[in-house]
């Protein structure tokens, strides 16, 4: 399984940066993990459009899904061209009727509900979720293919449960919005100090913190989660890759 980072950033891009997004590949199998503003041009450094297999979102806010309309004509576009087009599944929950309508668009892209109590399978990849502690309805994903396992947190402020959700993950792609010394409860957000507790406390393999702020120094949320878990940390970044 390889998770490539194609956009980190929380809330907004920073400049000619990409919020959400992260493509998973395992056996020929191409899934995207939300489809924040910009991604789907950064996407295009190594992934078109047309050869994606899926769609899988964590929840509606616009830095998560602000490219799903982009990705649609897109598709659509390359499919008046002649490309061979299928219609790609966009998985999503159901909790905003209105938000969910969206994403069947003609028959390049349909929108299919997941039920949170229940597993689904993606292609090669089995999927549970845990809702999480954010203004609207958001699920973190634990996602295993082959024996391995990422756990992405989607956007959530820290709560217990996601000690066993995330046990003995490969991988924590975990939200990283505030510093140590801020609170992101209210916000709906976690912190360094957050994302390293859970990663120590869940026995992760590595850490990588997401969805990171556009201001402060950002290697010092490196130095922070790492001060609560003695295992591997690192910031995501545009491209990065990951092979487990």
């Amino acid at each position: 399984m390889k998770l490539t980072v194609i956009g980190f950033w929380g809330g907004y891009p920073k400049r000619n940066g990409a919020s959400s997004g992260y493509l998973l590949e395992h056996n020929g199998f191409q899934l995207l993990l939300d489809c924040g503003s910009g991604v789907l041009s950064k996407m295009q450094n190594i992934l078109q459009p047309e050869e994606l297999n899926a769609v899988l979102l964590s929840h509606y806010h616009p830095d998560h899904i602000a490219d799903i309309g982009v990705l649609q004509h897109a598709r659509l576009i390359q499919g008046l061209l002649g490309s061979g087009m299928t219609n790609l599944p966009i998985y999503g929950h159901h909790f905003n009727q209105t938000e969910f309508t969206k994403l069947t668009f003609k028959e390049v892209t349909k929108g299919v509900a997941y039920v949170p109590e229940e597993a689904l399978t993606v292609g090669p990849f089995q999927v549970t979720f845990l809702k999480t502690n954010h203004p609207v309805p958001c699920y973190a994903m634990r996602i295993s293919a082959d024996g391995k396992t990422i756990v992405y947190t989607g956007d959530s402020s820290f709560k217990a449960e996601f000690i066993d959700f995330s046990k003995n993950a490969d991988l924590l792609l975990c939200e990283c919005n505030f510093y140590g010394h801020q609170d992101g409860k209210s916000a709906g957000h976690m912190t360094s100090t957050e994302a390293g507790k859970l990663a120590e406390q869940a026995s992760v393999k590595q850490l990588i913190l997401t969805h990171l702020p556009q201001y402060g120094h950002l290697p010092d949320l490196v130095s922070e989660a790492s001060k609560e878990y003695s295992g591997i940390v690192a910031l995501a970044e545009e491209f990065l890759t990951i092979t487990l």
